[in-house]
């Protein structure tokens, strides 16, 4: 079973994105589908969030 995380800024809020490492992207509102993303469309992701932060 994977270990899926959300943002600690999203404190206890129910509608929040959630993700888990080597499954991909996931709703909580619908936590039975996820969307797969691999480790470098992962990295290019957090790296393009990093820089425009």
């Amino acid at each position: 079973m994977a270990a899926w995380r959300k943002s600690t800024h999203s404190a206890n809020a129910s509608a929040c994105v959630e993700v888990a490492a080597g499954v991909g992207i996931r709703d909580t509102k619908s936590p039975a589908v996820h969307v797969e993303v691999g480790a470098a469309a992962w990295s290019s992701f957090l790296a393009t969030v990093k820089r425009s932060g």
